[in-house]
Protein backbone atom coordinates (compact mmCIF):
# COMPACT_ATOMS: atom_id res chain seq x y z
CA UNK A 1 0.00 0.00 0.00
CA UNK A 2 1.13 3.59 -0.84
CA UNK A 3 2.13 6.20 1.62
CA UNK A 4 -0.87 8.27 0.00
CA UNK A 5 -3.61 5.48 0.18
CA UNK A 6 -1.75 4.54 4.03
CA UNK A 7 -1.97 8.59 4.70
CA UNK A 8 -5.88 8.94 3.14
CA UNK A 9 -7.17 5.79 5.12
CA UNK A 10 -5.72 7.22 8.38
CA UNK A 11 -7.21 11.00 8.05
CA UNK A 12 -10.36 9.02 6.66
CA UNK A 13 -10.37 6.83 10.41
CA UNK A 14 -9.39 9.90 12.23
CA UNK A 15 -12.29 12.27 10.64
CA UNK A 16 -14.83 9.50 11.46
CA UNK A 17 -13.75 9.11 15.35
CA UNK A 18 -13.41 12.39 15.59
CA UNK A 19 -16.99 13.17 13.80
CA UNK A 20 -18.71 10.51 16.46
CA UNK A 21 -16.50 11.83 19.11
CA UNK A 22 -18.07 15.72 18.73
CA UNK A 23 -21.78 14.39 17.92
CA UNK A 24 -21.46 11.99 21.33
CA UNK A 25 -20.12 14.98 23.59
CA UNK A 26 -23.19 17.18 22.15
CA UNK A 27 -25.37 14.24 23.11
CA UNK A 28 -23.70 14.08 26.27
CA UNK A 29 -23.69 17.92 26.94
CA UNK A 30 -28.10 17.37 26.21
CA UNK A 31 -28.11 14.54 29.19
CA UNK A 32 -26.44 17.08 31.53
CA UNK A 33 -23.83 13.66 31.93
CA UNK A 34 -19.96 13.24 31.43
CA UNK A 35 -18.34 15.04 28.51
CA UNK A 36 -15.55 14.26 26.30
CA UNK A 37 -12.80 16.75 27.53
CA UNK A 38 -11.94 19.46 25.22
CA UNK A 39 -8.51 18.34 25.49
CA UNK A 40 -9.56 15.40 23.52
CA UNK A 41 -11.45 17.01 20.75
CA UNK A 42 -8.43 18.95 20.37
CA UNK A 43 -6.00 16.33 19.83
CA UNK A 44 -7.97 14.36 17.93
CA UNK A 45 -7.99 17.30 15.14
CA UNK A 46 -4.16 18.10 15.73
CA UNK A 47 -3.61 14.37 14.94
CA UNK A 48 -5.53 14.30 11.50
CA UNK A 49 -9.63 14.27 12.25
CA UNK A 50 -9.66 17.83 11.62
CA UNK A 51 -11.72 17.68 8.32
CA UNK A 52 -14.09 15.20 11.24
CA UNK A 53 -13.88 18.26 13.75
CA UNK A 54 -15.13 20.55 10.99
CA UNK A 55 -18.23 18.92 10.04
CA UNK A 56 -19.36 17.73 13.01
CA UNK A 57 -19.59 21.29 14.72
CA UNK A 58 -21.44 22.08 11.77
CA UNK A 59 -23.60 18.98 11.70
CA UNK A 60 -24.43 19.13 15.45
CA UNK A 61 -23.73 22.74 16.07
CA UNK A 62 -20.97 21.80 18.73
CA UNK A 63 -18.13 24.16 20.01
CA UNK A 64 -19.31 26.96 17.13
CA UNK A 65 -19.27 29.53 19.96
CA UNK A 66 -15.95 29.18 21.21
CA UNK A 67 -13.04 30.64 18.84
CA UNK A 68 -10.50 28.06 20.54
CA UNK A 69 -12.10 26.00 18.34
CA UNK A 70 -11.63 27.42 15.10
CA UNK A 71 -8.09 28.07 16.14
CA UNK A 72 -7.04 24.91 16.71
CA UNK A 73 -8.89 22.93 13.66
CA UNK A 74 -7.44 26.24 11.47
CA UNK A 75 -3.68 25.13 12.67
CA UNK A 76 -4.23 21.63 12.53
CA UNK A 77 -5.29 22.05 9.02
CA UNK A 78 -2.63 24.55 8.06
CA UNK A 79 -0.08 22.33 10.08
CA UNK A 80 -0.83 19.00 8.05
CA UNK A 81 -0.96 20.95 4.70
CA UNK A 82 2.20 22.56 5.79
CA UNK A 83 4.25 18.68 6.28
CA UNK A 84 2.48 17.14 3.13
CA UNK A 85 3.79 20.03 1.40
CA UNK A 86 7.25 19.84 2.65
CA UNK A 87 7.15 16.18 2.05
CA UNK A 88 6.35 16.32 -1.27
CA UNK A 89 8.14 18.97 -2.32
CA UNK A 90 11.81 18.14 -0.51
Amino acid sequence: MSLVTTASLAYAALSAATFVLYGWDKLQAKRGTRRVPEARLHGMALLGGFSGAWLGRIVFRHKTQKPVFTLVLGAAALLHAAAWGWWLWR
